[in-house]
């Protein structure tokens, strides 16, 4: 995927929401263990270049840091500098932030932070109602310019109608479980959910079922994730809510207008795909063909 940054790779289990973790399913069948943590190789990716000098990440692209482990795990305390400062140095850059340890956050942020840098888009996982009321509260606290919410795996109902009254969140995710042992999804959980963002005009999207849906108190099995993807898609319960602005800047610290940053293009395969609103775009990799 050409919007991910894995700086580091491996995990520690900390919730209910990490017990089927997908990571450590796909480290499995690789024959890895996804409790063993290390800097990746790719470690200084927002700064390749290519053979004209330019960065192959493109000034308003949306990088997904830390993927496959936390941004804000103890086990990355040594290496979390230095992938600070890269974040600095492509501050044209939108860099998605995602944490279940919310609570780590406020020592773990550099000296010259202030209220917040306009590039980093901040979230945390609320899989059920007892991690919301958990970490949304700590989230809230937090100096960060823009903030929002993943509900994922979505294993519970949750309610975040009191936390979305506070203005601060920008967007809301949510979407199913999959692997080993997934737990199902309700849609009337992603309705509920759908309809409170509506309510405070907070972005909301559905990015796919799990692998075990239920719906009208049908149970169905969905085990491909693309199909997971256009069912989530055709339920139409996505909602465009208010615009997020991020103010990203050259290497001067010049605004860069609008029309000079990343338009993502997206391909046919991408018309019925629930991810669409949030998704970097086609890398134009030939897979889905």
């Amino acid at each position: 995927m050409h919007d991910i940054w894995n700086p580091w790779h491996g995990c520690i289990k900390i919730s209910e929401g990490c017990d089927n973790c997908y990571m450590y399913f796909l480290d499995r069948i690789r024959d890895k263990n996804g409790m063993e943590i290390y800097r990746t190789q790719n470690f200084d990716y927002p700064l390749k270049k290519d053979r004209k000098g330019n960065y192959k990440i493109q000034s308003g692209e949306t990088i997904r840091v830390c993927m496959t482990s936390d941004f804000f795990l103890k086990e990355a305390d040594r290496w979390r500098d230095e992938a600070w400062e890269i974040m600095k140095l492509r501050s044209d850059v939108i860099f998605y932030l995602l944490t279940k340890r919310p609570d780590r956050v406020e020592k773990c942020l550099p000296a010259d932070w202030g209220n917040g840098w306009d590039n980093i888009f901040f979230n945390v996982t609320t899989e059920n109602q007892k991690r919301a009321d958990e970490r949304i509260p700590i989230l809230l606290e937090l100096p960060f310019k823009h903030k929002g919410i993943m509900c994922a795996p979505f294993i519970g109902r949750i309610s975040i109608k009191n936390y979305l009254q506070s203005g601060q969140i920008e967007q809301v995710i949510c979407g199913g479980e999959n692997y080993d042992g997934a737990r199902p999804c309700s849609f009337e959980w992603v309705k509920l959910l759908r309809d409170e963002c509506k309510q405070f005009n907070v972005t909301f999207n559905f990015t796919e079922t799990g692998t075990k849906f239920i719906k009208n108190r049908k149970l169905y099995n969905l085990p491909s994730k693309r199909l997971q993807s256009e069912m989530a898609f055709k339920s139409g319960v996505n909602f465009q809510g208010k615009e997020i602005a991020f103010c990203l800047k050259d290497s001067y610290g010049m605004e860069i207008p609008e029309i000079l940053l990343y338009k993502p293009q997206f391909c046919e395969n991408c018309l019925n795909c629930a991810s669409k609103p949030i998704c970097n775009g086609c890398s134009n990799c030939g897979k889905c063909r």
